[in-house]
């Protein structure tokens, strides 16, 4: 369990953080460092190995991608795959903290947030002496993307709570659901979820220039369509994987799933990360149904922008 902390202040690190590793997309190393920071400050990002180490706020008016991750950019400068690296800020309380970073894709590590959660929680956490932002709704909020059927709401509560409904239209997965009820629970319940995808998939985002990353080691990868013998072949060639029975039903990596609805507790790290681009605390009780990125971004612009709207402070700090 992560250590309780008074969520009336807000708190940086103790101490600073070097990570290393490299990012599913581009499979390119990257070095990163995760820095304390004063009140205010937010979360931001510094590519260091751009002219000028330009800075990125982690908000949603720098979201410029949201196709398989969640991008952030200011001109030129971009940062990649800010999910996961958000949701362990937000599961252990981190407000303020500068990310140095020298490529343009946060390292995957093993595809779940805990490794970034367990640096974190070794750091230490500082309570600093400034008060936390927090915003209750006054109103039901509601995004809706018919075409897709996509839905997230909003409820009025006294914390913050978040669930997430998926349907895969898959015999394997099924239809799966997972609720964080208490944010202390993140590091047990949700930090160990990792990242997936579906091997029928794995072509389409080859053709987009993804997935360059070891995906045996950080990927639940998911034979929810019938593959042929022909197919799987290309597949593993292709991604540097052990050939497999190219059977329905099964995980192509043959790993061990961490809870049984783990894929349905990933999408819920991943709202939380991308709902921390809000960039203020909210007390509400979030519920996504068939959740993505474009979405979860979509309704952080909205609260944020309420936000604004309605309370005169949040707008010096925006």
């Amino acid at each position: 369990m992560i250590k309780s902390f008074d969520p009336c202040r807000q708190h940086t690190l103790t101490n600073e953080i070097h990570i290393s590793g490299k990012g599913i997309h581009t499979g390119l190393p990257v070095e990163m460092s995760l820095l304390p920071a004063q009140p205010d400050f937010g979360i931001q990002f510094r590519r260091t190995d751009i002219p000028g180490k330009p800075l990125i706020r982690a908000n949603c008016d720098s979201v410029v991608d949201t196709f398989r991750g969640t991008t952030i950019a200011n001109r030129n400068a971009r940062v990649s795959t800010t999910e996961h690296l958000m949701a362990a800020f937000a599961g252990t309380g981190i407000d303020n903290c500068l990310v140095e970073i020298d490529a343009q894709e946060i390292p995957i590590m093993d595809g779940s947030c805990a490794p970034f959660v367990d640096m974190i929680e070794k750091s230490g956490v500082r309570e600093q002496d400034a008060p936390k932002i927090w915003y209750t709704l006054e109103e039901t909020v509601t995004y809706h993307d018919k075409e897709n059927n996509v839905r997230i709401e909003a409820y009025r509560d006294s914390d913050y709570r978040i669930s997430s409904v998926v349907d895969f239209k898959s015999p394997l997965l099924g239809i799966q659901t997972a609720t964080l009820r208490n944010m202390q629970d993140f590091k047990k319940e949700i930090a160990p979820c990792r990242t997936y995808c579906l091997v029928h998939e794995l072509e389409m985002l080859s053709r987009n220039n993804l997935v360059k990353g070891d995906l045996a080691k950080n990927t639940i990868l998911v034979v929810d369509q019938p593959v042929t013998q022909e197919q799987m072949l290309a597949i593993a060639d292709k991604f540097n994987l052990e050939p497999f029975h190219p059977n329905e039903g099964t995980y192509l990596n043959n790993l061990q799933l961490h809870f049984d609805n783990e894929i349905a507790r990933h999408k819920l790290l991943d709202m939380i990360g991308d709902l921390a681009m809000i960039g203020f605390a909210v007390r509400a009780h979030v519920v996504g149904h068939r959740p993505g990125h474009k979405a979860n971004i979509a309704f952080a612009r909205m609260i944020r922008q309420q936000i604004l709207e309605r309370v005169p402070q949040a707008r010096e700090i925006a």
